[in-house]
């Protein structure tokens, strides 16, 4: 959502609504965690009454427990929390379960799988960063593609049903690598809201 039309976001949330589209991604920023502001509970509570996709809540804050309440409140499917943000992570993930939501971990670039392996199989989903959290349209960075591969094993050697998705610079090009690589969930946001049909876009994304 942060590359849409913030003049004319009903009508964005509209062409969401048509679209395969499975989720709606929502980056929460709070110019303290990442140099930027988005949007917050106001913006996020429209758009929840106006979008018929299940809402994915991506908290790039600090101390992002304390909105557990008001996420579930939205009626959010899925609340993504920082890994680098939450000094008591299984507690917060915890919590997050306790008010009806699926939970996300999401790691920043230089931030190894490694780091989840006590809290892997607690979790729904593992967002890997493939930009550095704070502005869309950026430049995708190839590493992303190994450390999927990495998270990938882990996850099949556990046996677990944990999702991974990954977010920025998902594009044409980078799009079926990532599926290659194990990649369940793309977010796509510049790609799509700044193409001609973006109706298009999303379908050629959701075929691969």
């Amino acid at each position: 959502m942060l590359a849409a039309d913030f003049l004319h976001l009903d009508r964005d949330i509209d062409m969401i609504n048509r679209s395969e589209a499975d989720w709606l991604h929502c980056d929460v920023m709070d110019g303290s965690f990442v140099p930027n502001i988005s949007f917050g509970f106001p913006v996020l509570e429209a758009v929840a009454k106006a979008c018929n996709k299940p809402l994915d809540v991506h908290y790039m804050i600090d101390s992002p427990e304390r909105y557990i309440r008001q996420t579930a409140k939205l009626g959010a499917m899925m609340m993504n929390v920082h890994y680098e943000a939450c000094v008591h992570l299984h507690r917060t993930v915890q919590e997050i379960h306790d008010a009806g939501m699926k939970a996300a971990v999401t790691l920043n670039p230089s931030t190894p799988v490694s780091m989840l392996e006590d809290i892997l199989g607690d979790i729904d989903m593992v967002l890997l960063m493939s930009v550095n959290p704070g502005f869309g349209g950026q430049k995708f960075i190839e590493n992303t593609i190994a450390k999927t591969q990495r998270l990938r094993r882990m996850i099949a050697e556990r046996g677990l049903q944990t999702l991974i998705e990954v977010d920025g610079g998902v594009q044409g090009q980078t799009a079926p690598r990532l599926v290659a690589a194990g990649v369940d969930v793309l977010v796509s946001g510049s790609y799509v809201f700044g193409a001609p049909d973006p109706l298009k876009v999303i379908s050629e994304l959701r075929s691969l």
